[in-house]
């Protein structure tokens, strides 16, 4: 009988040992730091999730750690000043956040930190207790940037392009102009020599926006800290044209089908009767949906300018060529003697005569060479320091994307591609994408004051 008894603790003991054994391997619990990021400002947040079998833990801290020194944030048994959200977003999961700020942390220091997470739960038959540990290393940046405008004299004309010249530091900053809700990124100054701080923007005061738009330089660090300064001396207002443009059943049979082949985007295909009043509607889809898809189109291909200036001295205009439109004509559109629809004309019409060499107004490099909506055969070629030019209505092409060219090299030939009434060239001037009155890019005087006086006095 003795010998039964002792071989049942045994098993028993044994039982427990295994059972012990077995909760001590059990796994802790999962934590992840989803937030800070890399960098806080001057109002961050700590974001943690907290996972363990039915969100049951025994213990769960948040510490801030700087300089040495450890401030709470978050513990499960006292809550702080101000105290976190807590949130049980699963069964098993605990969703805490908290800010970092001076209020709460009132020793915040600019420079390195850290965040340490640890967290207890009990085992299976809370035999034994399962930690653990996770840490997130992160920069705090309470300062905002440093900027300063360094040229001077800067008038804007409506609908016009500017360049300012200007310091912000640290390197890493985003900065630039902001004209409204649009902003202009900077890019390395191109002056020899130059402190990496030193930067330029060209810019542009829209033919659709307000003459009292508001213009400021601005820089904005990863922290989300911001500083912002304005230096426009003068904004000008310049008068735009108005026109009537007068639609025929020819021009809207050729141009409609032709269009809408190409433009899949617009998800139509032209009646098939080809007649003009039945091809309406389809043009006014075109003329303003595809309009305004191709304006995006070209707004993307902003971001492939690049940082290096290819161009120097004004731009030029087509040789011989007549002036057919200029920027920002106002035109009504009219079928039947009745007004259809209204559009504004972004660019200069320029003609010569049928299929005249197109050459580049300036050296850069092509970013598009093919079809671009409304534009028909189009090109446009990086400048570089986020200028472009675009050329539509091209007939043919004599480069491909990737080329280089220099100032007065043939690009293509003159046509009546895409929405265009006759073989002409339009032509406009782009920064970061949006098209600008190219007269000022064609002026050596404008040129030489606005962009070659503001570098020099820079060196």
């Amino acid at each position: 009988m003795l010998r039964w008894l002792l071989a049942l603790l045994v098993v028993i003991a044994l039982a427990v040992v295994g059972a012990y054994t077995a909760a001590g391997r059990g796994t802790p619990p999962l934590l992840t730091i989803n937030k800070p990021d890399k960098v806080v400002g001057q109002t961050g947040s700590v974001d943690v999730t907290a996972e363990a079998p039915n969100a049951r833990f025994t213990a769960l801290s948040i510490a801030f750690e700087q300089n040495g020194k450890t401030a709470p944030l978050f513990t499960l048994d006292e809550r702080t000043t101000g105290g976190p959200d807590v949130t049980q977003i699963e069964r098993n999961q605990l969703h805490i956040s908290r800010g970092i700020n001076r209020q709460s942390i009132p020793n915040l220091r600019s420079g390195p930190a850290r965040i340490v997470v640890t967290a207890t739960r009990p085992s299976f038959l809370n035999l034994v207790q399962l930690t653990a540990t996770t840490s997130k290393d992160f920069q705090v940046r309470l300062d905002p940037p440093r900027l300063a405008v360094v040229s001077t004299h800067h008038y804007v004309n409506h609908g016009g392009s500017e360049m300012v010249v200007y310091k912000a530091t640290p390197p890493d900053v985003i900065s630039g102009v902001r004209v409204g809700d649009i902003e202009y990124l900077g890019y390395p100054a191109p002056v020899t020599g130059a402190d990496p701080s030193l930067k330029v923007a060209f810019f542009a005061l829209l033919y659709d926006q307000p003459l009292n738009t508001p213009i400021a330089a601005f820089a904005r660090d990863e922290a989300g800290n911001q500083a912002k300064t304005s230096f426009v001396d003068n904004v000008f207002e310049k008068p735009f044209k108005k026109s009537r443009i007068p639609l025929d059943d020819g021009f809207i049979g050729r141009v409609v089908p032709e269009i809408l082949e190409h433009s899949s985007q617009l998800k139509m295909t032209a009646p098939s009767s080809g007649r003009g009043r039945d091809l309406v509607p389809a043009f006014l889809k075109i003329n303003g949906d595809l309009r305004k898809i191709n304006a995006d189109e070209i707004l993307a291909l902003a971001a492939k300018s690049s940082a290096t200036r290819f161009w120097s001295g004004p731009f030029v205009q087509l040789g011989n060529s007549q002036v057919e439109a200029s920027f920002a004509d106002h035109r009504t559109y009219l079928y039947d003697g009745k007004e259809v629809d209204q559009q504004v004309h972004l660019g200069f019409d320029l003609a010569v005569t049928s299929h005249v060499a197109v050459v580049a107004a300036n050296a850069g490099a092509v970013v598009h060479a093919g079809w671009l909506g409304i534009y028909g055969n189009c090109a446009i070629i990086d400048h570089g320091l986020g200028v472009q030019s675009l050329y539509g209505h091209l007939s043919s092409f004599e480069v491909k994307v990737g080329d280089t060219v220099t100032r007065g090299e043939t690009i293509g030939r003159s046509g009546m591609t895409g929405l265009a009434g006759g073989d002409h060239l339009h032509f406009t001037m782009l920064v970061a994408g949006r098209m600008v009155n190219p007269v000022e890019w064609w002026d050596p005087h404008w040129i030489a004051d606005r962009v070659e006086r503001k570098l020099g006095e820079a060196r």
